[in-house]
């Protein structure tokens, strides 16, 4: 299903952000890359680059959620290949171009890292209770859930710069050995 004007614009917005950061990401810049006439961005984001990096990263989020919230079903491991399976996608269709925006928007600005710090949050948050039903004690599941957003972040970064998806593969295969040691009974 093809994306509304509006949509097709955030999300060029995440992949601009993903592979340029925020600094380089311009309301004038999304317009040259979506094929949307200027004017169109700024009726869409009144807010101008703020209201735009704050959607962008909903948007990323909101996909992730709806990824971990179907996988997290099946359980830890499920939740944590379902994970893996949307960065390793990611990775691969922007030919390693890009990173996880999120993490772009945290890093790069101090002014803008509360949105994505909240993401962060939501996705800890996620795992948090499909770690519980597994029987991990809680204390450990909510650390064992900020190492998996945590770890999965910087390995998106590293199979990003060597352009490979080794490092993501290297880390999955470890939470995997975690997450199996912690759910043992």
């Amino acid at each position: 299903m093809p994306l509304d004007p509006r949509t097709k614009m955030v999300a060029g917005a995440a992949q601009l952000i993903g592979e340029r950061g925020v600094g380089a990401t311009s309301v004038r810049e999304l317009a040259k890359f979506t094929g949307a006439p200027l004017g169109s961005t700024y009726h869409y984001f009144p807010g101008g680059k703020d209201q735009l990096v704050e959607e962008a990263v909903g948007w990323v989020s909101s996909r992730v959620e709806k990824v971990l919230a179907r996988a997290g079903e099946g359980g830890a491991l499920a939740a944590l290949d379902a994970f893996i399976a949307n960065w390793r996608e990611f990775l691969a269709r922007s030919d390693y171009e890009a990173s996880c925006p999120v993490l772009a928007v945290a890093t790069e600005d101090v002014a803008t890292a509360g949105p994505a710090s909240a993401i962060f949050k939501t996705w800890q948050g996620m795992l948090v209770p499909v770690l519980r039903r597994d029987g991990v004690a809680p204390q450990r599941a909510e650390r064992l859930a900020w190492l998996i957003v945590g770890s999965l972040e910087g390995a998106v970064v590293m199979a990003r710069s060597q352009r490979s998806p080794e490092p993501l593969e290297a880390v999955a295969a470890e939470l995997r050995v975690l997450i199996r040691d912690a759910v043992k009974p």
